[in-house]
């Protein structure tokens, strides 16, 4: 049997992962001030050697308590932050990442008003000094703001289209091309889903599934 097409590639990675982690999150829309905050939460969180599964838990935790906004967040304190990241099973890194939960939601209060869409301005919608601003957060390096940047670029449109290095390597192995042009022009508006799917297939080693639903 031959090898499958690419668009029955394209349709089996977004079978088996339809939703964005910010999706499930439960983050429909990054237009306003509570869901970008939340997103720079996810992605911190998610940054550490720590499953994603684990760090969605936590970030939904977090979001369960109400700390949904840079002003929650800091409010809450550290012992708090603390407990309900460990009980979420966070706990190889519960105290360390709620030091720097509370330092970036101080950052974000003191910087921006606690609204990132004025990192955006500040940054006059360049990427690369949008990389720079998020990267000032603590635990945000550049594996956050990939993650972020995956995820914004639906409504950050000077960011689109972009594709981290884990989706682009999933991408070579599954022939779907080798930068974020060809996804894009492969998958259209599913462009930042399947961006989404092709890191979570690199996570779950999941390319002889994908092939195999691809011939099927």
């Amino acid at each position: 049997m031959g090898s499958p097409s690419r668009r029955a590639v394209v349709d089996a990675v977004l079978e088996r992962y339809p939703r964005t982690f910010a999706q499930e999150l439960g983050l429909r829309s990054l237009e306003t001030p509570s869901p970008l905050f939340r997103l720079l939460v996810m992605a911190t969180l998610m940054s550490a050697r720590i499953s994603a599964a684990i760090a969605l838990a936590a970030a939904r935790a977090l979001g369960q308590e109400g700390w949904n906004t840079a002003g929650r967040m800091a409010d809450a304190g550290w012992e708090a932050r603390t407990r309900v990241l460990n009980r979420s099973g966070y706990a190889r890194y519960d105290e360390r990442t709620s030091s720097m939960l509370g330092d970036s939601a101080a950052l974000v209060l003191d910087r921006y008003g606690g609204d990132l869409r004025r990192l955006r301005d500040a940054a006059e919608r360049d990427p690369g000094t949008e990389r720079r601003l998020l990267k000032a957060c603590k635990g945000m390096g550049d594996v956050g703001v990939d993650i972020s940047f995956r995820e914004v670029q639906r409504s950050w449109t000077e960011l689109a289209p972009f594709a981290d290095a884990k989706a682009l390597g999933a991408a070579r192995r599954l022939g779907l091309g080798t930068d974020a042009g060809a996804l894009h022009r492969l998958a259209g508006e599913r462009f930042v889903n399947l961006v989404d799917g092709l890191v979570r297939v690199a996570l779950d080693g999941a390319y002889d599934e994908v092939r195999q639903a691809a011939r099927a």
